[in-house]
Protein backbone atom coordinates (compact mmCIF):
# COMPACT_ATOMS: atom_id res chain seq x y z
CA UNK A 1 0.00 0.00 0.00
CA UNK A 2 1.13 3.58 -0.74
CA UNK A 3 1.04 4.67 2.88
CA UNK A 4 3.36 1.83 3.82
CA UNK A 5 5.93 3.00 1.25
CA UNK A 6 5.65 6.57 2.54
CA UNK A 7 6.12 5.35 6.10
CA UNK A 8 9.23 3.39 5.11
CA UNK A 9 10.73 6.46 3.41
CA UNK A 10 10.04 8.58 6.45
CA UNK A 11 11.53 5.96 8.76
CA UNK A 12 14.71 5.85 6.65
CA UNK A 13 15.10 9.61 6.69
CA UNK A 14 14.27 9.86 10.38
CA UNK A 15 16.95 7.26 11.07
CA UNK A 16 19.36 9.42 9.10
CA UNK A 17 18.31 12.47 11.09
CA UNK A 18 19.03 10.53 14.26
CA UNK A 19 22.50 9.86 12.91
CA UNK A 20 22.83 13.59 12.28
CA UNK A 21 22.20 14.45 15.90
CA UNK A 22 24.64 11.81 17.09
CA UNK A 23 27.20 12.99 14.58
CA UNK A 24 26.88 16.55 15.85
CA UNK A 25 27.60 15.35 19.38
CA UNK A 26 30.33 12.80 18.59
CA UNK A 27 32.54 13.55 15.58
CA UNK A 28 35.82 11.88 14.58
CA UNK A 29 37.51 13.82 11.79
CA UNK A 30 39.89 10.95 11.13
CA UNK A 31 37.51 8.04 10.97
CA UNK A 32 33.94 9.23 10.54
CA UNK A 33 32.44 9.31 7.07
CA UNK A 34 29.80 11.97 7.57
CA UNK A 35 27.85 14.37 5.42
CA UNK A 36 27.30 17.55 7.42
CA UNK A 37 26.84 15.19 10.37
CA UNK A 38 24.89 12.67 8.27
CA UNK A 39 26.65 9.31 8.29
CA UNK A 40 27.14 7.53 4.99
CA UNK A 41 26.82 4.12 6.58
CA UNK A 42 23.69 2.41 7.74
CA UNK A 43 21.13 0.12 6.24
CA UNK A 44 21.08 -0.32 2.51
CA UNK A 45 23.34 0.97 -0.20
CA UNK A 46 24.22 4.59 0.46
CA UNK A 47 22.62 4.63 3.90
CA UNK A 48 21.94 8.17 5.06
CA UNK A 49 23.11 9.74 1.80
CA UNK A 50 20.48 7.87 -0.17
CA UNK A 51 17.81 9.13 2.22
CA UNK A 52 19.19 12.66 1.99
CA UNK A 53 19.11 12.66 -1.82
CA UNK A 54 15.64 11.18 -1.88
CA UNK A 55 14.33 13.86 0.45
CA UNK A 56 16.13 16.68 -1.39
CA UNK A 57 14.86 15.43 -4.75
CA UNK A 58 11.25 15.07 -3.58
CA UNK A 59 11.31 18.59 -2.14
CA UNK A 60 12.89 20.06 -5.29
CA UNK A 61 10.33 18.42 -7.57
CA UNK A 62 7.45 19.49 -5.33
CA UNK A 63 8.61 23.11 -5.53
CA UNK A 64 9.10 23.08 -9.30
CA UNK A 65 5.71 21.45 -9.80
CA UNK A 66 3.99 24.50 -8.32
CA UNK A 67 2.24 26.67 -10.95
CA UNK A 68 4.62 29.25 -12.38
CA UNK A 69 7.68 27.92 -10.54
CA UNK A 70 9.96 27.47 -13.55
CA UNK A 71 8.97 30.72 -15.22
CA UNK A 72 9.03 32.69 -11.97
CA UNK A 73 12.65 31.82 -11.15
CA UNK A 74 15.03 33.45 -13.62
CA UNK A 75 17.81 31.04 -12.63
CA UNK A 76 15.86 28.06 -13.99
CA UNK A 77 13.45 29.72 -16.44
CA UNK A 78 13.32 27.76 -19.69
CA UNK A 79 13.79 29.64 -22.95
CA UNK A 80 13.07 28.71 -26.53
CA UNK A 81 16.14 27.17 -28.21
CA UNK A 82 17.02 30.28 -30.23
CA UNK A 83 20.20 32.31 -29.52
CA UNK A 84 19.48 35.95 -28.82
CA UNK A 85 15.90 35.42 -27.70
CA UNK A 86 15.12 37.78 -24.85
CA UNK A 87 14.66 35.97 -21.54
CA UNK A 88 15.78 32.57 -22.82
CA UNK A 89 18.78 30.31 -22.37
CA UNK A 90 18.80 29.13 -25.97
CA UNK A 91 21.20 26.38 -27.02
CA UNK A 92 22.52 25.80 -30.51
CA UNK A 93 20.66 27.02 -33.56
CA UNK A 94 21.43 30.06 -35.68
CA UNK A 95 23.03 33.31 -34.60
CA UNK A 96 23.03 37.10 -34.32
CA UNK A 97 20.67 38.37 -37.01
CA UNK A 98 18.10 35.62 -36.50
CA UNK A 99 18.29 36.11 -32.75
CA UNK A 100 17.60 39.82 -33.20
CA UNK A 101 14.63 39.13 -35.45
CA UNK A 102 13.18 36.58 -33.05
CA UNK A 103 13.82 38.91 -30.12
CA UNK A 104 11.75 41.55 -31.91
CA UNK A 105 9.02 38.99 -32.49
CA UNK A 106 9.03 38.16 -28.80
CA UNK A 107 8.66 41.84 -27.91
CA UNK A 108 5.59 41.95 -30.15
CA UNK A 109 4.13 39.14 -28.09
CA UNK A 110 4.41 36.41 -30.71
CA UNK A 111 6.33 34.03 -28.47
CA UNK A 112 5.53 35.13 -24.92
CA UNK A 113 2.73 32.62 -24.53
CA UNK A 114 4.87 29.86 -25.97
CA UNK A 115 7.68 30.56 -23.52
CA UNK A 116 5.31 30.50 -20.57
CA UNK A 117 3.73 27.34 -21.91
CA UNK A 118 6.96 25.37 -22.09
CA UNK A 119 7.81 26.40 -18.52
CA UNK A 120 4.40 25.32 -17.27
CA UNK A 121 4.76 21.99 -19.10
CA UNK A 122 8.16 21.45 -17.46
CA UNK A 123 6.50 21.97 -14.09
CA UNK A 124 3.89 19.33 -14.88
CA UNK A 125 6.64 16.89 -15.88
CA UNK A 126 8.58 17.66 -12.69
CA UNK A 127 5.53 16.71 -10.66
CA UNK A 128 5.48 13.30 -12.34
CA UNK A 129 9.23 12.65 -12.16
CA UNK A 130 9.69 11.44 -8.58
CA UNK A 131 9.69 7.72 -9.45
CA UNK A 132 12.43 8.06 -12.07
CA UNK A 133 14.65 10.04 -9.70
CA UNK A 134 14.04 7.59 -6.86
CA UNK A 135 14.96 4.72 -9.17
CA UNK A 136 18.17 6.51 -10.16
CA UNK A 137 19.08 7.17 -6.52
CA UNK A 138 18.43 3.54 -5.59
CA UNK A 139 20.84 2.50 -8.35
CA UNK A 140 23.77 4.60 -7.12
CA UNK A 141 26.84 2.87 -5.69
CA UNK A 142 28.06 5.88 -3.65
CA UNK A 143 31.62 4.84 -4.45
CA UNK A 144 33.04 8.39 -4.37
CA UNK A 145 32.35 9.16 -0.72
CA UNK A 146 35.24 11.62 -0.06
CA UNK A 147 34.15 14.01 -2.82
CA UNK A 148 30.51 13.67 -1.84
CA UNK A 149 31.37 14.58 1.75
CA UNK A 150 33.61 17.55 0.95
CA UNK A 151 31.19 19.52 -1.25
CA UNK A 152 28.02 21.13 0.03
CA UNK A 153 26.11 19.74 -2.95
CA UNK A 154 28.31 16.68 -3.41
CA UNK A 155 25.39 14.24 -3.42
CA UNK A 156 23.61 16.22 -6.13
CA UNK A 157 26.74 16.37 -8.26
CA UNK A 158 27.29 12.65 -7.83
CA UNK A 159 23.71 11.88 -8.85
CA UNK A 160 24.10 13.97 -11.99
CA UNK A 161 27.46 12.45 -12.94
CA UNK A 162 26.15 8.95 -12.42
CA UNK A 163 22.63 9.14 -13.84
CA UNK A 164 22.31 12.21 -16.09
CA UNK A 165 21.84 10.36 -19.39
CA UNK A 166 19.41 7.87 -17.87
CA UNK A 167 17.38 10.62 -16.24
CA UNK A 168 17.31 12.62 -19.48
CA UNK A 169 15.97 9.65 -21.45
CA UNK A 170 13.30 8.98 -18.81
CA UNK A 171 12.30 12.63 -18.40
CA UNK A 172 11.92 13.44 -22.11
CA UNK A 173 8.74 11.36 -22.61
CA UNK A 174 7.16 13.16 -19.65
CA UNK A 175 8.14 16.49 -21.23
CA UNK A 176 6.75 15.41 -24.61
CA UNK A 177 3.44 14.42 -23.04
CA UNK A 178 3.16 17.62 -20.99
CA UNK A 179 3.98 19.80 -24.01
CA UNK A 180 1.41 17.95 -26.08
CA UNK A 181 -1.28 18.26 -23.43
CA UNK A 182 -0.57 22.00 -23.16
CA UNK A 183 -0.95 22.44 -26.91
CA UNK A 184 2.65 23.59 -27.39
CA UNK A 185 3.37 21.30 -30.33
CA UNK A 186 0.28 22.54 -32.16
CA UNK A 187 1.22 26.14 -31.43
CA UNK A 188 4.76 25.65 -32.76
CA UNK A 189 3.38 24.14 -35.97
CA UNK A 190 0.94 27.04 -36.32
CA UNK A 191 3.63 29.67 -35.76
CA UNK A 192 5.91 27.88 -38.21
CA UNK A 193 3.25 28.18 -40.90
CA UNK A 194 2.74 31.87 -40.16
CA UNK A 195 6.31 33.09 -39.58
CA UNK A 196 9.41 32.22 -41.60
CA UNK A 197 11.80 32.89 -38.70
CA UNK A 198 10.23 30.01 -36.76
CA UNK A 199 10.95 27.62 -39.61
CA UNK A 200 14.46 29.02 -40.11
CA UNK A 201 15.19 28.57 -36.40
CA UNK A 202 14.37 24.87 -36.73
CA UNK A 203 11.67 24.97 -34.06
CA UNK A 204 9.71 21.73 -34.18
CA UNK A 205 8.48 19.03 -31.84
CA UNK A 206 11.85 17.29 -31.60
CA UNK A 207 13.92 20.42 -30.97
CA UNK A 208 11.45 21.78 -28.42
CA UNK A 209 11.31 18.45 -26.55
CA UNK A 210 15.09 18.16 -26.43
CA UNK A 211 15.67 21.75 -25.33
CA UNK A 212 12.96 21.76 -22.66
CA UNK A 213 14.29 18.45 -21.30
CA UNK A 214 17.87 19.81 -21.25
CA UNK A 215 16.91 23.01 -19.50
CA UNK A 216 14.32 21.39 -17.26
CA UNK A 217 16.87 18.87 -16.00
CA UNK A 218 19.31 21.71 -15.35
CA UNK A 219 16.64 23.43 -13.28
CA UNK A 220 15.75 20.29 -11.35
CA UNK A 221 19.38 19.69 -10.39
CA UNK A 222 19.73 23.35 -9.41
CA UNK A 223 16.84 22.90 -6.99
CA UNK A 224 18.11 19.55 -5.68
CA UNK A 225 21.46 21.22 -4.97
CA UNK A 226 19.71 24.00 -3.07
CA UNK A 227 17.81 21.49 -0.96
CA UNK A 228 20.97 19.51 -0.19
CA UNK A 229 22.87 22.64 0.85
CA UNK A 230 19.99 23.75 3.08
CA UNK A 231 19.83 20.31 4.69
CA UNK A 232 23.57 20.32 5.41
CA UNK A 233 23.28 23.74 7.05
CA UNK A 234 20.31 22.69 9.18
CA UNK A 235 20.02 18.88 9.16
CA UNK A 236 17.57 18.76 12.05
CA UNK A 237 15.27 21.24 10.32
CA UNK A 238 14.01 18.46 8.08
CA UNK A 239 12.64 16.58 11.07
CA UNK A 240 9.81 19.04 11.58
CA UNK A 241 8.88 18.91 7.90
CA UNK A 242 8.68 15.13 7.95
CA UNK A 243 6.60 15.00 11.09
CA UNK A 244 4.32 17.73 9.80
CA UNK A 245 3.30 15.74 6.68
Amino acid sequence: MAWQGDFSDRRAVLASLGAVSLGMIWTSSAGAQSLGGLRLGGRGKGGGLSALLGTATDSALDKLAQPGAFYGDEEVRIGLPIPGLSGGRGRGGLGGLLGSVVGAGSQLGLLDGLTRGINDAAGVAAGEAKPIFREAIDGLSFSDAPDIIRQDDGGTQYLRRSADDRLHSRLEPLIDSALGDAGIHREVDKLGQQHAFIREAGLNRESINRSVTDQGLDGIFTYIGREERDFRKNPLGGLGNLLGN
